[in-house]
């Protein structure tokens, strides 16, 4: 009998042990529980924080490029880089905290000889007090998030454009998408077609290539239907317009707005047919060159004049991109051997037949390449890109390439544009990106 009274007891101060090992445990869970709970939160806390922030840079990037002086009084409009960062700083901070965050850090992440940083990071790491068991222990959650401003053209849009095709960025008109530099013409062809009782209407507009395939499938009539690849409505230039009462018009007009009639036997179809490297390519309000930035150096204006005229490319153009590349430093060397004032490879420099060194023939050949870039990608930004890092990886994903330096050498081009009056605002994306 005393033999199953130890045992009894035994039992007993198992079973008690097996139940504060459970309470035990599930005082831990609790506790991680908590904690998991605590990272969640402070996670979304940290990814509307980087959204607002960058939302809010957004808006005041352009800002950076506007005049200082206007008329010789301050122009409150213009924001210096201090008050760029503080302007994304106090919104980043503001959305976090309102979330429940109380530990925020906000930096921004920069690329070297950028003017102003498109990233912002915030990292919320918060004290969230935990029991286990008798103890009361403090965990640290630390969330991370990180949000970039993306210049137009920075989104890879999803899948291949057939070989010809016209890759991007588009604008749309009445739902129908085009090159962004036909969309400002044809504004102001449809204005005038308007004026003169003649509202037009876009019947069809970019084709891609597997598009046109499904339509000469349906009528394999070369003389109405170009074959697949033959179509000219892939390069995102075309427009088939109507109503058959605006034909006449069109036909004694359009050429004033540069539009061509391409064919005959076809009153309703119309190309944009001016050099895409003489227009800012959907970001200009004219056809044609533009004066010179107040920025450029006096000895260079006639330099980058006559390049823009020889090349057909937009000298403001010309004189932001050098801008950006070496300040019009004629001896800059960067860490990747480009040379000169417009920062060039001498392997690149040698396809061109020119010298880096040579500021007067580095300006014109750079007109000659982003000549070629522009008829190649049709759009300033994706030209940017490429003349930056590549033609080869812009062209892979048909976009801006994913490297915070190319968007943020694209983003900077665009708003001294923007400034010197030549552009409207860039329209950069917002996204996370961490």
């Amino acid at each position: 009998m005393s033999r199953a009274r130890d045992q009894h007891g035994q039992s007993l101060v198992l079973i008690i042990g097996l139940l504060c090992a459970a309470v035990a445990a599930a005082l831990i869970l609790s506790g991680l529980a908590r904690g998991l709970g605590a990272e969640s939160a402070e996670q979304r806390a940290a990814d509307l924080a980087a959204l607002a922030g960058a939302r809010a840079m957004r808006d005041a990037y352009p800002r950076l490029f506007v005049p200082e002086r206007v008329h010789g009084k301050v122009n409150p409009q213009h924001l210096e880089r201090s008050g760029y960062l503080a302007v994304g700083r106090r919104a980043a901070d503001g959305v976090a905290r309102r979330n429940g965050a109380r530990a925020v850090e906000v930096t921004f992440p920069e690329v070297k000889g950028a003017l102003a940083p498109l990233r912002v990071r915030v990292a919320v790491t918060d004290p969230i007090p935990v029991r286990v068991g008798p103890a009361r222990r403090v965990a640290r959650v630390r969330a991370q998030a990180v949000a970039e401003l993306i210049p137009p053209g920075g989104l890879d849009p999803g899948a291949d454009p057939s070989p010809g095709d016209y890759p991007g960025p588009f604008a749309e008109r009445q739902g129908k998408r085009m090159r962004p530099d036909v969309a400002v013409a044809f504004d102001k062809l449809d204005k005038a077609a308007t004026a003169a009782g003649h509202p037009l209407i876009i019947v069809s507009a970019f084709r891609s290539s597997a598009e046109q395939a499904k339509l000469f499938a349906a009528h394999p009539d070369p003389k109405w239907v170009a074959p697949p690849g033959q179509s000219l409505h892939r390069l995102g230039t075309e427009l088939d317009l109507g109503p058959p009462s605006a034909y006449a018009w069109l036909g004694e007009n359009a050429g004033r707005f540069h539009f061509i009639r391409r064919y005959s036997w076809e009153p309703w179809h119309f190309g944009y047919g001016l050099n895409p490297g003489s227009t800012r390519v959907g970001f200009g309000d004219d056809d044609g060159g533009s004066a010179l930035p107040d920025f450029v150096p006096e000895r260079y204006a006639k330099t980058i004049a006559k390049a823009a005229q020889r090349w057909s490319v937009s000298a403001a153009l010309l004189a932001a991109q050098i801008y950006a590349e070496s300040g019009f430093n004629p001896s800059a060397v960067s860490n990747r051997g480009a040379i000169g004032i417009a920062q060039f490879l001498p392997s690149t420099a040698a396809g061109y037949g020119f010298d880096p060194r040579d500021p007067e023939a580095s300006i014109d050949g750079q007109a000659h390449m982003m000549r070629d870039l522009l008829r190649r990608f049709g759009s300033v930004p994706l030209a940017l890109a490429a003349y930056n890092a590549g033609p080869a990886n812009v062209a892979r994903c048909g976009c801006i390439p994913p490297f915070p330096e190319t968007r943020a050498y694209v983003a900077e081009i665009l708003g001294l544009l923007h400034g010197a009056g030549d552009i409207g605002a860039p329209s950069l994306t917002v996204r996370l990106v961490e």
